[in-house]
């Protein structure tokens, strides 16, 4: 798939797919939202969000009212319906376990374009229930576009999507924080200054998340 490609989602099937997860979210959880005045107007920005269950993609999809283009796993691209309804929402593929350089630029020419870009730092799903190290991708595209990062806390979905039938619609909590830049203004940041910006992402994150999802950040976050 190239690369111009992966990030034009189709806004009437996007549309028409973000209609149906707010009803489903509405008849299966009691999810409460926190601060969408800090949600800007218009792109382009980067969404960093912490990342624990099959649940967390469509959810961000349903609280933020324009088109948003998320990484998805690769291997989810051969699957019938997931990976035919990702290739029409904009989804830019990305190998698991590399350092995808195509998903990285595609991520980018997003952003130039004035687009929204969905990224989980920790590259893929905690299974602990608690945040797990963050990967430098996330810090990469943001620091390389200068772009605005809107940090969003997500509770509750550790669920899973299988138990949400079960459970009784479990509460989830979505807090979205203040927008933020990574201070690199030439565009070109080392291995050092990409490992440091993954830290304030995270941080970040860990700050706005109820202390049981601390995770690996507890020690930090606890030292204040």
């Amino acid at each position: 798939m190239s690369i111009e490609h992966a990030h034009h989602p189709d806004p009437r099937f996007y549309g028409l797919v973000r209609g149906f997860v707010r009803l489903l979210i509405r008849l299966f959880t009691r999810t409460e939202i926190r601060g969408m005045e800090n949600v800007p107007a218009q792109g382009p920005y980067m969404v960093a969000t912490n990342h624990m269950s099959a649940i967390d993609p469509p959810l961000i999809m349903a609280v933020f009212p324009k088109p948003i283009t998320v990484f998805a796993a690769d291997t989810h691209q051969r699957e019938f319906i997931a990976g035919a309804v990702m290739q029409r929402i904009g989804a830019i593929w990305v190998k698991r376990g590399e350092v995808d350089r195509e998903a990285l630029r595609a991520a980018l020419r997003v952003l130039k374009e004035g687009g929204i870009i969905g990224i989980a730092p920790e590259g893929t799903r905690s299974r602990t229930g608690g945040l797990i190290q963050g990967r430098i991708g996330a810090a990469y595209v943001a620091a390389h576009a200068n772009a605005l990062i809107v940090p969003i806390a997500l509770a509750g979905t550790e669920v899973g999507l299988p138990s949400l039938l079960r459970l009784g619609r479990p509460r989830i909590t979505v807090t979205i924080g203040p927008t933020f830049q990574l201070s690199c203004p030439d565009g070109r940041p080392s291995r050092q200054d990409l490992e440091a910006y993954t830290e304030t992402i995270m941080l970040t994150l860990a700050r706005m998340l109820p202390e049981k999802y601390w995770g690996v950040y507890r020690e930090k976050i606890a030292q204040g």
